[in-house]
């Protein structure tokens, strides 16, 4: 299985290793292979995300693509995730290799379960956001939390998302925030799924 993920930069790239390294344990010999392919930003729109996505499945010989989207993207492009799901599913066409996921509200809430190392890395003992990760919102969306606590911080530096977005999954049990994070579980399980797996309840 030969599975392409379109992802919006750097910080989901860094995700790959910590990614990878859990679904061998799920997977074993039936580990697919898997390219995250950065779009610099943000993932494209319309007819652009159409040509991207065939041209992978007709042309590359990918078996699937995954296109993996923040619902905050600074504009008001998607309501929520379902929205976001909806949109791209309407640009790519009736394409059942086609499956769009969202992280909810962006990347960085896939990190907010692990806020003692945020923490640590930090410098600072700030408390973390309430409630469920995926439900920081788009006023103040998850990036922005971790941002903050940088700068508040003895760290005296800026969060570096691929950097500091590496550190903190490196020494944590991705499960955690897989049981944390709804739209996380569905991605990792539409990877699961697709490979012949057995999803995680």
């Amino acid at each position: 299985m030969k599975i392409a993920i379109l992802v919006e930069g750097a910080t989901e790239v860094a995700f790959k290793e910590k990614l990878l390294e859990f679904l061998k344990t799920h997977l074993g010999q039936n580990m697919p292979r898997l390219k995250f392919i950065s779009q610099d930003g943000r993932i494209p729109k319309e007819e652009k995300l159409k040509r991207i996505v065939e041209n992978l499945l007709d042309n590359d010989g990918y078996d699937a693509v995954i296109a993996l989207t923040d619902v905050y993207t600074g504009t008001k492009d998607f309501q929520n995730a379902d929205d976001a799901k909806a949109k791209m599913k309407d640009w790519v066409g009736n394409n059942p290799k086609f499956y769009p996921h969202t992280a909810l509200h962006d990347f960085e809430a896939w990190l907010l379960p692990y806020w003692e190392t945020i923490k640590k890395l930090a410098k600072h003992n700030r408390s973390a956001p309430s409630g469920s990760p995926e439900t920081v919102n788009h006023q103040k969306p998850p990036a922005k939390w971790i941002e903050e606590i940088f700068r508040l911080g003895e760290c005296k530096r800026d969060y570096n998302k691929p950097i500091d977005g590496k550190a903190i999954l490196k020494k944590n049990d991705l499960s955690v925030t897989i049981q944390a994070c709804p739209e996380l579980k569905a991605f990792v399980n539409r990877i699961i799924d697709l490979s012949g797996g057995k999803p995680i309840p």
